[in-house]
């Protein structure tokens, strides 16, 4: 599938992935020593709502729009929805403007924190470093998002986030994704990674989940929301993130606010779902390929 980014902003996809971030990012804000947060597929900073590629799918209408009118969202989707009304520009309309996982990032870093963004396309390596003209405390990289987790991993802080989110354009994204995180966890094994999915045919997500569990992890957690039935595979019937070396009862903290999105964003069925492919090397995943309990 191709998901670029400008196409897809803010729909049901968008607000699953940025919500797990902001939790994240949070926790990681909960202790003062400093982190770093390497984006390695990053998109543009800031989306256009009203831009003719949103306007052509109108995607957001089924994700931010919908979200931001529903009554009595759990504390952390009040504190995304907070990010996103910040987002545009002074005097926008409310909601026109989405942002991008670099510009969420940075929102919630302190002033000690380290951002570093890579992007292959050109014309949206250049909106970011636009975005951030000026700003010490992001770097902005044109380049392939997998040499990105070779070259600045592990960061200098030694604590922090990557997150890998590619557009799924080459027809062996997973597999780069496994040979990635491969690599990525033998130069920083105690970092914490959150890795976007689409969800359109099952079979494919056990064959990634499978693959990641084979990496021989410590702790690797599945959280998904689909909001479409798994009847058909020529749509995206929702998305998943795999996230190694999760924080603490994380799980439990992400149980609420997931059950509440499907609740919001389900169209017809789907479900949300969380499973651990790892809880200690070696391991087998513990949960059979029905993708784990329903919440």
């Amino acid at each position: 599938m191709n998901y670029r980014h400008s196409f897809h902003a803010g729909n049901f996809a968008d607000v699953f992935k940025h919500i797990v971030l902001v939790q994240l990012i949070e926790h990681l804000c909960r202790k003062p020593t400093a982190f770093c947060i390497l984006d390695s597929h990053a998109g543009s900073g800031l989306y256009d709502l009203g831009a003719v590629e949103a306007e052509r799918t109108r995607e957001y209408q089924g994700g931010i729009a919908r979200v931001a009118v529903a009554t009595d969202p759990p504390p952390l989707v009040q504190r995304y929805l907070s990010l996103v009304r910040d987002a545009g520009p002074v005097g926008a309309v409310p909601m026109r403007w989405y942002p991008g996982s670099p510009r969420l990032a940075r929102a919630l870093m302190r002033t000690t924190d380290r951002l570093v963004v890579a992007e292959l396309h050109g014309d949206t390596a250049g909106a970011l470093k636009r975005c951030f003209r000026g700003d010490a405390q992001v770097a902005v990289h044109q380049m392939d998002g997998y040499q990105a987790l070779k070259a600045h991993l592990p960061p200098r802080e030694r604590r922090g986030l990557v997150l890998i989110d590619p557009p799924y354009e080459a027809t062996d994204e997973a597999e780069r994704i496994v040979a990635g995180l491969g690599v990525a966890c033998r130069r920083w094994p105690g970092g914490l990674y959150a890795v976007w999915y689409p969800i359109k045919e099952r079979a494919a997500v056990w064959r990634f989940h499978e693959a990641i569990a084979g990496l021989g992890l410590d702790r690797a957690l599945t959280a998904e929301l689909t909001v479409f039935p798994e009847e058909r595979s020529d749509r995206l019937n929702g998305c998943g993130m795999v996230l190694i070396n999760p924080p603490w009862q994380f799980d439990q903290a992400l149980a609420g606010p997931l059950a509440w999105l499907h609740r919001v964003l389900a169209v017809s069925g789907g479900a949300p779902r969380m499973a651990w492919l790892a809880r200690e090397t070696g391991t087998a995943p513990s949960d059979d390929h029905q993708g784990g309990p329903v919440i």
